[in-house]
């Protein structure tokens, strides 16, 4: 007859204790947080004191159920600040959940088939990795990047607030502008990129259908020619009206997308299979690391910066996670989806990049890593106009989640009693536009391979920051009141609404790997291989770093707990 929390049971069973032995009211115990159960201020009954030598197997699997087992506490907070929160920016409460593990997978899946992550499949080719090798560092990769999506779309489905929202716990309600605004900007700018990108794949079938289209003149202060605009425009339009519809249209583009580009993506390899005469000329390409070859012995000086960039590619999105899994059912849903959407899908079209990356070099004598290059010198129209419309709609499926929806809640995050979701899309998808993304392609495969370890130098201390914070100084309890209210009576408040402990652990992880970004930049020379190593591995250092600072920062004594005595 007494009921405790999800998360106080583990701790009970691990001690020993069963919960009713506590002498425990029901009243009381539904007011009673984890970390006041079994806190220094109570006497420990005496079979708390008995320890079960339990396996690390049987610990782990306790563990899990616990963290997928969370109750859904979200609930529309109390007396909120009326600039801090919206119909957008509140808790979603159960009642609103309509995202299913099918629903969480699919939406990894139409991300994964994309043009950026073929090209990142295809130049693991590039650097001389044999076929097996290039499957290994992506699952290696992806499987580390799955752990903080996870992790950071627990608090998602829990408390069911956005990114920026969640970013308040630790960095204060007015510093989660910080990481918010930063993360938005640079999706602002893959927006207008891949906005191109796919506005490009319309101008070519045009072009295919109509060879005057790829003769009109060039527009004076523009560079691109009217119908290149026009395709843009069209491509740009189409996103912006996807997106106007709220995230429920996101779901479903993303779940009735997903089996069309699985589609698509086979036919593609089917095409390279027949072309190259077999698997077996496609992936006879001998490792360049091999004894005897030209980088013989130099494998892991290679794996782990391209380890680095699988978790950097997706590392903008383990921040935002909580956007899309506060619309999920439960933390199963989440957890399972994810777990089926991304490592699972990331290898196998990997395989498709190395694969059809290889069998164009058996086609074509060289490999082609650009799949709209490689379209170019397809042969047949129907061919060609079905590959581009998959491109196509790849593009607009990733764009619209990966590049929209983060930006849009940021720039809500800066005046919520202001700007509503849809006004934030518009502003992300305007400035896209703005930058003239057409004058920044042909420097685009210099900008990723750089951008993508570059970036991880900043974002990998702020998913640090944000784990730790909720995980060990919060232990996955949060005061959902203080998220969204100013001044002393919020706990999340500290210093004028920032976090001195988050913005010092920010630095600390930035610190260490910014003389490596600085080298690769050209801004520095003549520094030793050491800060190179250590810029290979930004995202790692930065996590371990500002996870540690921040930790010690925000221990019992030095911080006001943001957990309260308060029934849910």
């Amino acid at each position: 007859d007494h009921h405790f929390p999800h998360s106080s049971l583990p701790r009970m069973m691990l001690s020993g204790c069963h919960p009713c032995q506590l002498g425990l009211s029901s009243s009381t115990s539904n007011s009673l947080k984890t970390t006041q159960l079994l806190g220094p201020t109570r006497a420990a009954p005496p079979c708390a004191r008995r320890q079960i030598n339990w396996s690390p197997t049987r610990r782990s699997r306790l563990l899990a159920n616990g963290f997928l087992e969370d109750d859904i506490k979200a609930r529309s907070p109390l007396n909120p600040s009326e600039d801090l929160i919206n119909p957008d920016f509140a808790p979603t409460p159960a009642s609103a959940r309509t995202w299913s593990a099918t629903d969480m997978a699919t939406f990894w899946i139409t991300l994964v088939i994309s043009i950026p992550t073929y090209m990142l499949a295809a130049s693991l080719m590039d650097l001389g990795m044999a076929w097996q090798q290039a499957l290994v560092t992506v699952l290696v990769g992806n499987s580390i990047t799955l752990l903080p999506m996870q992790l950071n779309g627990h608090p998602g489905v829990k408390f069911g607030v956005p990114f920026p929202v969640l970013a308040r716990s630790s960095f204060g309600i007015v510093g989660a502008n910080v990481p918010s605004i930063t993360r938005a900007l640079v999706a602002c700018g893959w927006f207008g990129i891949q906005t191109w990108v796919g506005g490009s794949c319309i101008y070519q079938i045009l072009a295919l259908l109509d060879k005057t289209v790829a003769s009109a003149p060039a527009l004076p202060g523009l560079g691109i020619s009217l119908p290149q605009l026009a395709c843009f425009a069209f491509f740009w339009a189409t996103q912006v009206w996807v997106v106007l519809r709220g995230m429920e249209s996101i779901r479903v583009l993303e779940r009735y997308s997903a089996p069309v580009l699985i589609f698509l993506s086979l036919l593609l390899l089917g095409w390279a299979v027949q072309t190259a005469g077999g698997f077996g000329p496609m992936l006879s390409a001998p490792s360049l690391f091999s004894p005897g070859m030209p980088k013989a012995g130099q494998f892991w000086g290679v794996f782990w910066p391209a380890v680095t960039a699988q978790v950097s590619f997706w590392a903008t999105l383990s921040l935002n996670i909580p956007d899309f899994t506060r619309y999920a059912h439960s933390q199963r849903a989440q957890a399972l989806g994810q777990a089926i959407g991304l490592p699972l899908t990331m290898v196998l079209f990997t395989f498709l990049g190395v694969a059809v990356t290889s069998a164009s070099a058996v086609i074509y004598g060289a490999p082609i890593t650009d799949p709209v290059q490689l379209l170019g010198k397809m042969e047949g129209t129907l061919p060609i106009c079905l590959s581009l419309f998959g491109l196509t709609a790849a593009t607009l499926t990733t764009n619209v989640a990966a590049n929209i929806v983060a930006p849009a809640n940021a720039f809500i995050n800066i005046s919520p009693k202001n700007i509503t979701f849809q006004a934030g899309a518009l502003l992300t998808a305007s400035l896209g536009a703005i930058i003239q993304p057409w004058k920044l392609v042909s420097s685009t495969s210099s900008f990723i391979s750089t951008w993508l370890c570059g970036y991880s130098v900043f974002l990998g201390p702020v998913i640090g920051i944000i784990l730790s914070d909720y995980y060990i100084v919060r232990k996955r309890e949060l005061d959902l009141d203080s998220l969204y209210q100013k001044g002393e009576r919020s706990a999340y408040w500290y210093k004028g609404g920032w976090n001195p402990a988050a913005l010092a652990a920010l630095a600390a992880g930035v610190l260490p790997c910014l003389p490596g970004l600085l080298q690769q930049t050209g801004s520095l020379s003549g520094l030793s291989s050491f800060w190179g190593a250590l810029y290979s591995c930004a995202w790692f250092v930065g996590v371990l770093v500002s996870s540690l600072v921040y930790v010690m920062l925000m221990a019992p004594g030095s911080h006001r707990s943001s957990v309260q005595a308060a029934s849910y």
